[in-house]
């Protein structure tokens, strides 16, 4: 049966430790600073499942013969790829990609594990085959994953390893026949409060001397000893749905998850102290490609929804007919494009690696690079467009309660697009888009979820084809000498 909301609901009711304002939480598919946002997760499963579009959003597994989410696939062409993509979109449009860690974001880095297993064949057969079996249970259970793959900050001079408390950061404890024990904290665990399981790792460099923090695994988010220290809920803090539309429903929210000696099985290990093997799951295989390239897919939808945001905001000032908002709305417009034509780049420049279809490195290194300067600038574009009507809005929807203060509000809300009730209503979304405490978390978020910029750039270096560039040059030079226009010089002197 291809999973829905109801089995998504059913499973996070699992006694995961959550905790929040100093109290442990209960039940987060109730509890009223997630439960939107679960139930937001929950919508994604019946969108899947619904009769309408599970062709096109699943396909069927070659182990259980069940339909799953095609995040699971592994694309053998650059036809599936395709198709693979366009599922991921409709999923995003679903949340207008303000999920930046929905379902797909962590399948998407283990299928592209999957595709380069050979690695780890080569590195540790049993491993390997750990990683194997995890891959097609966590596919078959469509399960949601999260992840944490980033240290606590601390002292940022210094590595895993030279921290005051060595369990700062989460690293090998002791092994023994049944597994390894984890003790330290790791971030951002964001989702992990609606997701099933979480991978541990880490995608930061490490020494060689720093192999107990060299971990990769998978758990489910109630193993005992798992603790889940969650954020401000910005969902809890919105005020109402008409308010705080975003917030109310997409507040995915982050974590720091403390690992207090939890105890991990052997079957759920991938790599336990091996510094070379934590970077080459990565970048030895497709998955830092096929995660990222989630999320280009991702921020595509997310920016179709905030340029038709800033087309209705100049419409709604009645400005949109001046020369200098449109060439301002055409920068933008340039700017959703140039996200979308690399993605489309990606797929084009694709090659195959091995038996699977991977799509172009570079061009997914570069959509990083470009994006992580685009997003804020769209935002504050957005902003300068809108001037001060998404701040000198009614404090909330209780005031249209009130007929008297409705009657004011009706008679200072003026459009030449929408009625003022509805001027109200479409500035409450524009504001919690742009500037709401959650519209701030995710330009953060957007700048930094792919690692600092030297990161981005740095990928972007090494992964250019700098041969080609310098051949071009060589054969430019090449076509000309000194002795040759020497020789130019004193013909064209001899011909004077």
């Amino acid at each position: 049966m291809t999973k829905n909301g109801e089995m998504h609901l059913s499973a996070l009711r699992d006694g995961r430790e959550v905790f929040l304002k100093g109290d442990k939480v209960g039940d987060v598919t109730r509890h009223p600073a997630y439960r939107n946002s679960v139930q937001t997760s929950a919508l994604l499963y019946d969108f899947q499942a619904a009769p309408e579009n599970i062709e096109a959003l699943t396909f069927v597994s070659p182990d259980s013969g069940e339909r799953v989410n095609r995040c699971w696939q592994l694309p053998e062409s650059y036809d599936q790829l395709l198709a693979r993509r366009h599922a991921l979109e409709s999923w995003a449009e679903c949340h207008y990609g303000f999920l930046g860690r929905s379902p797909d974001h962590v399948a998407s880095g283990l299928a592209g594990m999957m595709m380069g297993a050979e690695i780890f064949d080569k590195w540790d057969i049993a491993r390997a085959g750990a990683l194997r079996d995890y891959f097609r249970y966590a596919r078959d259970n469509d399960l949601y994953l999260s992840y944490v793959i980033i240290n606590p900050q601390a002292d940022r001079s210094k590595g895993a390893g030279d921290q005051d408390d060595p369990y700062l950061t989460a690293r090998l404890v002791d092994e023994d026949a049944e597994g390894i024990t984890v003790r330290g904290a790791k971030m951002l665990g964001t989702s992990c409060i609606m997701s099933n399981e979480i991978w541990v790792t880490t995608i930061q460099p490490l020494k060689e001397d720093e192999a107990p923090y060299a971990l990769s695994f998978a758990i489910p988010m109630n193993q005992k000893g798992l603790k889940i220290l969650s954020r401000k809920s910005y969902e809890e803090a919105a005020v109402s749905e008409f308010d705080n539309p975003l917030s109310y429903r997409f507040d995915e929210n982050d974590a720091v998850i403390y690992f207090d000696d939890v105890k991990v099985p052997w079957e759920r290990v991938f790599i336990a102290g091996d510094v070379t093997m934590c970077a080459q799951q990565f970048h030895g295989t497709p998955s830092h490609v096929h995660q990222n390239y989630q999320c280009q897919i991702r921020l595509n939808v997310k920016m179709r929804f905030l340029l038709g945001l800033a087309h209705k905001i100049a419409e709604a000032n009645g400005v949109i007919d001046f020369p200098s908002v449109r060439e301002t709305l055409g920068t933008l417009a340039a700017d959703a494009a140039l996200v979308e034509a690399l993605v489309t780049a990606m797929e084009v420049k694709g090659r195959k690696v091995g038996r699977y279809f991977v799509p172009d490195r570079h061009m997914l290194y570069a959509a990083q690079v470009q994006t992580q300067k685009l997003y804020p600038r769209v935002i504050t574009t957005m902003r300068e467009l809108a001037g001060g009507g998404m701040i000198m809005l009614p404090s909330s929807v209780e005031d249209f309660a009130n007929p008297e203060l409705a009657e004011y509000i009706r008679r200072s809300q003026g459009s030449p697009l929408f009625s003022p009730d509805d001027r109200v209503k479409f500035f409450k979304l524009a504001w919690d888009a742009v500037g709401s405490e959650f519209a701030s978390r995710h330009v953060q978020y957007e700048m930094f979820y792919a690692g600092a910029s030297f990161v981005t750039q740095g990928n972007s270096y090494r992964s250019y084809d700098w041969d080609g560039a310098d051949k071009l040059v060589k054969r430019m030079m090449d076509s000309y000498s000194l002795e040759g226009a020497l020789a130019k010089l004193g013909e064209k002197k001899h011909g004077d």
